[in-house]
């Protein structure tokens, strides 16, 4: 019924600058509350940045003053901006979202999850 579709992902230095974008489709009456996750190897999956439709965020300690999370409510997507990158942000980033989607006259809300895009940092 929706998909996610993140992009933005990529190879960059230390120190350096990316901006991951996850945008969602279907047949979509709400996003509510989006965010960004994160999976380095050998690691559980670890909270990067929610924002709420109200566009409230919360960040991880680790991202605080570094990353930026935002949201286009009219396209339906998310942002993540991430500045001065450390070799220890190096990891599969995960959008996720709770939608709210029509189901013929009835509506229901799911959680999604993204296909995951490679961030990695060199030094």
């Amino acid at each position: 019924q929706v998909q996610l579709v993140e992009s933005g992902g990529g190879l960059v230095q230390a120190g350096g600058s990316l901006r991951l974008s996850c945008a969602a489709s279907g047949r979509i009456v709400r996003a509510n509350t989006m965010g960004w996750y994160r999976q380095a190897p050998g690691k559980q999956r670890e909270l990067v940045a929610t924002i709420t439709s109200g566009s409230s965020t919360n960040y991880a300690d680790s991202v605080k003053g570094r990353f930026t999370i935002s949201r286009d409510n009219t396209k339906n997507t998310v942002y993540l901006q991430m500045n001065s990158l450390k070799p220890e942000d190096t990891a599969v980033y995960y959008c996720n979202a709770d939608i709210t989607y029509s189901k013929g006259i009835l509506f229901s809300t799911e959680d999604y999850w993204g296909q995951g895009t490679q961030v990695t940092v060199s030094s």
